[in-house]
């Protein structure tokens, strides 16, 4: 198993890179054309997929990218074309948060990805992709925040309505969460004022 390759970018297209490694051409599967400049060294985790006719390299710029393709490849129905295609579309941590939320609708959006396949992925990923450590600090942070709009005065149903926005945010601060929160409930106030009137 290849885990990464070091070298030059000899020659790239949209979805596909050789790298030079002390004179020999690694063919890399690889979307991010607009990471790459000619001649340049640059550091690729691959992963390497082996079938009876043929043996191809996948090409990503971090572990966590490279982590979560894998995770992709395992649910039924996506291969390593597929996983590819859909990374190619989307920012893996905006998919993170996409399964988490069980946004079906988002991952719709996703190449080749239809309403099955959508729920397959949330089905087998929720849950398994942010480690303990990331999710505890992170829901510490909001929870801090949620505290703090309570303290102000806000009703639990209110803060409970913008909750899920916020956890659409996730790594802020709860300082950041806090604001995010006021903004949100001014926001829903100023609707339902201009509603009213």
């Amino acid at each position: 198993m290849i885990a990464f390759i070091k070298g030059n970018v000899y020659a790239y297209g949209i979805d596909w890179v050789i790298i030079d490694n002390n004179g020999v051409g690694y063919k890399i599967n690889f979307t991010k054309p607009d990471k790459l400049s000619l001649n340049k060294e640059i550091l690729i985790y691959t992963y390497q997929h082996v079938r009876e006719d043929d043996i191809s390299l996948y090409g990503f710029l971090t572990l966590e990218e490279h982590d979560f393709f894998l995770k992709l490849i395992n649910v039924k129905g996506v291969g390593p074309k597929s996983a590819m295609n859909i990374l190619s579309k989307a920012d893996y941590k905006k998919l993170i948060v996409s399964i988490e939320n069980k946004d079906v609708n988002f991952l719709k959006t996703m190449p080749g990805v239809g309403a099955k396949t959508a729920s397959q992925i949330i089905l087998d990923l929720k849950g398994k992709l942010i480690s303990t450590t990331d999710k505890k600090s992170s829901n510490d942070e909001l929870n801090d925040a949620l505290e703090g709009l309570k303290s102000l005065g806000y009703k639990q149903g209110e803060i409970n309505s913008i909750t899920n926005t916020l956890l659409k945010s996730p790594n802020l601060s709860s300082d950041e969460y806090l604001k995010l929160g006021l903004k949100l409930l001014m926001k829903k106030k100023m609707g339902w004022l201009n509603g009213w009137r």
